[in-house]
């Protein structure tokens, strides 16, 4: 598929989609005339990344989260340097303090809603 089709399917626009393949976050195979052709698989690979930078990871977090995602192997694991090791927990607290943040958010929402006489508009969110 084209980068139009791959954005429109994913919701991330074309302009970003240059960018994640910039920084290596996907890539594409080149057809004869030069266009970027994306694969089935790459639709939900897009997600992730996409997902993952809304959620306010970096994109050189998002790649190594994606590397330790796809590898999985003791050999990963008996690489990690001290400093990969150290930025990787910096990121989980980070992670964390946003998930408390979006959890309150979304506990305040929620019961707003439910308090009002517009309920039915949560009941039908679900």
């Amino acid at each position: 598929m084209k980068i139009g089709d791959l954005a429109r399917r994913t919701g991330v626009a074309p302009r970003l989609l240059r960018y994640y393949e910039q920084q290596g976050l996907i890539s594409a195979a080149r057809a004869d005339n030069g266009y970027r052709e994306y694969a089935e698989q790459d639709v939900e690979r897009v997600e992730r990344v996409a997902g993952l930078v809304r959620s306010g990871v970096p994109t050189r977090l998002v790649r190594a989260i994606l590397e330790l995602e796809s590898a999985r192997c003791d050999a990963l694991v008996e690489t990690c340097t001290r400093g990969v090791a150290e930025q990787l927990a910096a990121e989980l607290d980070e992670i964390e303090g946003r998930i408390a943040c979006l959890t309150r958010s979304r506990d305040t929402i929620r019961d707003f809603l439910a308090r009002t006489e517009h309920r039915s508009v949560l009941d039908a969110a679900r």
